[in-house]
């Protein structure tokens, strides 16, 4: 099968491997359509992502169609159209034509959307609905979510929104980045541009002049600063990035800012296979009854290395603008 493999010089390549051959417990996909994260350039230039390399093939996300099936495989049916996160649990990533994964963490594909839209929802989805779940937020409780039109960041507002929490304060750098959060039911007033002077005082001015109780910074360095800034004292950082900074992380320390981690990776460290089919099919209900809506995606190519390239240099210069980028297979 065709693939985008990283070599022995961690340089990505063309290149024709075997078709994997799906274990016990493990469904042969074929991939319609796959997801681009940042994680996937940062594995090959970032020394603490590349630990989590597993495959010389990346990518960790997919919709496709069920087409083989181990001997103990009985969840799904050939020709099931499904969809996953792949993390680093499959025998190959997702830069391929196939995949086998176990069919503990597949989930069926949402029914009212296309491959395309399945394959940009299971990373930033799990991530989102961690977040939100792990939070507990109460009515009362403020929140600013930084990054807020990024992937994960999108449906954190949309969970939050079907949540009818409203107290949410978003931060943006454009005026269609705005727009964006406009369209998912948040008011102009809730609503910040960053790039504006005087960024503390604005944010506090969205919540009365009152630090926040909780901060979901999506975005790291400059901004994890800003967001351990106008946190309360014993408030709450949930930290998705790993790019929290020095000043920050002795700003929050002072605070006695409770630190939350959030990361959808550790469930594989323990095979913990039910969070990963569980909340996809959470998030699969919500889209089909219509109480979410299902993510903006941008097709950047067919399944290439010219493709991945350009994928990851969209993502390395923040360009998504708001959109997830996708790969057709």
């Amino acid at each position: 099968m065709k693939a985008i493999v990283l070599n022995k010089n961690f340089q990505l390549e063309n290149t024709e491997i075997e078709k994997p051959i799906p274990k016990d417990h493990e469904v042969l996909i074929q991939i319609k359509a796959s997801g681009f994260n940042p994680i996937d350039y940062q594995m090959i230039e970032n020394e603490l992502e590349r630990k989590l390399v597993s495959s010389p093939i990346l990518g960790r996300e997919l919709s496709g169609i069920v087409v083989e099936k181990g001997s103990n495989a009985n969840q799904f049916n050939i020709g099931d159209e499904v969809f996953c996160g792949s993390g680093s649990m499959g025998s190959n990533g997702t830069y391929a034509e196939y995949i086998a994964v176990p069919e503990a963490i597949v989930a069926f594909k949402p029914q009212n959307i296309s491959f395309e839209q399945a394959a940009a929802i299971p990373s930033a989805g799990l991530t989102a609905r961690q977040i939100v779940k792990r939070l507990k937020l109460n009515d009362n409780d403020s929140v600013l979510v930084t990054g807020a039109t990024g992937g994960v960041g999108s449906f954190v507002i949309k969970f939050l929104i079907a949540n009818h929490f409203q107290n949410i304060t978003a931060t943006v750098g454009s005026e269609e980045n705005r727009q964006i959060l406009l369209g998912l039911g948040l008011k102009d007033h809730q609503i910040i541009n960053y790039k504006e002077e005087d960024l503390v005082d604005n944010l506090l001015n969205t919540n009365n002049s009152k630090l926040f109780d909780f901060g979901i910074d999506l975005v790291g360095n400059y901004m994890s600063e800003v967001t351990a800034n106008v946190l309360k004292i014993n408030g709450t950082y949930a930290d998705v990035t790993a790019l929290i900074s020095k000043d920050a992380h002795e700003t929050l320390f002072n605070k006695g800012t409770v630190i939350m981690n959030i990361s959808n990776y550790s469930y594989s460290i323990n095979k913990d296979y039910h969070y990963y089919k569980e909340n996809l099919e959470e998030i699969s209900k919500l889209i089909e009854n219509g109480t979410i809506t299902p993510p903006n995606y941008k097709i950047v190519g067919d399944l290439s290395l010219d493709t991945v390239l350009k994928a990851h240099s969209i993502l390395k210069n923040n360009q998504t603008q708001g959109h997830k980028l996708i790969m057709k297979h």
